[in-house]
C-alpha cells in the first residue's frame, strides 16, 4: 500500500511535532535505519513524515510512532518511510579512482592468485549507477562478464531498487561518464537510455537495510564492498554497528570503499586505511 498524496492546504500543514514525539521518532529511525536527525533538522523530519502520516490516516506523530514500533503490519510503513528518506542523487563513474583500483589491481590480483569467485557488493546502490559503473570499469579492463566475478547490488529503499532493475537513465546520470561509454554500454529508449542486457543481467538486485543484521547476513561473503555516501547520514553508533557487521561478514583482508566525505579513522573499527593505485580503501583486519 502506498500512502496517497495530499493536496496543498490540507491538514498536514497544521500538524506540529512535539519534543517528545520528535525524540521518539528520531531515535527509532536511527535504531532501525541508522539515519540521524539532530535538533536542527526537526522540521525537516516532520515534513518528510507528515505526508505519510496523513496518507495513512494517523492523527498525530505519536500515532505514527506507535504504528512503526508495534503494528503487526509495520513492514509496509517502514518500506514507505525508507523510500521517503532516501537521497537519490547519484551518477555514473562517481569517484572513478575507486572503480579503477578495483579493475586494475584488486580484481586481477584476486583472479590470478585465488580460485574462489570474486564477490563485489554495492551496499547502497540507490538507482543502480554505482554497480553498473563497477561492471563498466571491469568490462573496460576485459574482466566482465566473467564466470568468477559476481556483483550484488542492494538498497534499503524498494523504490530505488525497482528503478535500478528497470535500468533506464536520464541525462543527469551521464554527466561524469567517459566519452564513448554511453554509446558502448547503453541504447536509446523511451525516457532515456537503457543499460545493455549483458551488464544489467549480471547484477543481482536486492532490498537490504544495512542495519538489519539478518538481512545483511543473507549476502554471500563479499570480498569487496562499496558503501559510499551513506555513512554521512548515519550516527557514530550506527556506523560502529555497521562496520562491525561488515567486518564479520567479509573475509580477512577484504576491501571496503566509502565516500570521499566519509572516514572511519575517528572511530574504533576492524578496518585499517590503505592506498591502492590512487585510491584510499579500508582493509578488514577481523580474523575469523
Amino acid at each position: 500500500m502506498t500512502a496517497p498524496a495530499y493536496p496543498l492546504g490540507s491538514s498536514v500543514h497544521a500538524l506540529g511535532i512535539s519534543e517528545n514525539a520528535f525524540s521518539l521518532l528520531r531515535d527509532l529511525i536511527e535504531e532501525r535505519l541508522g539515519i540521524f536527525y539532530d535538533n536542527g533538522k526537526r522540521d525537516l523530519l516532520a515534513d518528510k513524515l507528515a505526508q505519510l502520516m496523513v496518507g495513512y490516516g494517523f492523527q498525530s506523530f505519536l500515532d505514527y510512532y506507535y504504528a512503526l514500533k508495534y503494528d503487526a503490519d509495520s513492514g509496509r510503513y517502514w518500506s514507505e518511510l525508507m523510500d521517503r528518506l532516501s537521497v537519490p542523487e547519484t551518477y555514473f563513474w562517481r569517484q572513478p579512482d575507486q572503480f579503477e583500483a578495483l579493475a586494475r589491481n584488486i580484481a586481477p590480483c584476486h583472479l590470478q592468485t585465488r580460485k574462489e569467485t570474486l564477490r563485489i557488493w554495492s551496499a547502497a546502490c540507490c538507482t543502480g549507477e554505482e554497480p553498473l559503473s563497477i561492471a563498466m570499469g571491469l568490462a573496460e579492463a576485459g574482466l566482465y562478464p566473467h564466470k568468477r566475478i559476481e556483483i550484488i547490488a542492494s538498497d534499503a529503499s524498494p523504490a530505488m531498487v525497482e528503478r535500478a532493475r528497470k535500468g533506464i537513465y536520464g541525462e543527469r546520470s551521464f554527466r561524469n561518464l567517459p566519452a564513448g561509454w554511453r554509446e558502448r554500454y547503453f541504447e536509446p529508449t523511451t525516457g532515456g537510455w537503457r543499460i545493455t542486457p549483458t551488464l544489467h543481467a549480471g547484477i543481482e538486485w536486492r532490498v537490504i537495510n544495512l542495519l538489519d543484521e539478518a538481512q545483511v547476513a543473507t549476502v554471500p561473503r563479499p570480498d569487496v564492498v562499496f558503501c559510499r555516501n551513506v555513512l554521512i547520514y548515519f550516527s557514530d553508533s550506527a556506523i560502529a554497528r555497521l562496520t562491525a557487521t561488515l567486518a564479520r561478514l567479509m573475509p580477512t583482508n577484504g576491501k571496503l570503499f566509502i565516500g570521499a566525505a566519509e572516514s572511519l579513522t575517528r572511530l574504533t573499527s576492524n578496518f585499517t586505511l590503505d592506498e591502492i593505485e590512487d585510491s584510499f580503501v579500508y582493509t578488514n583486519q577481523y580474523v575469523h
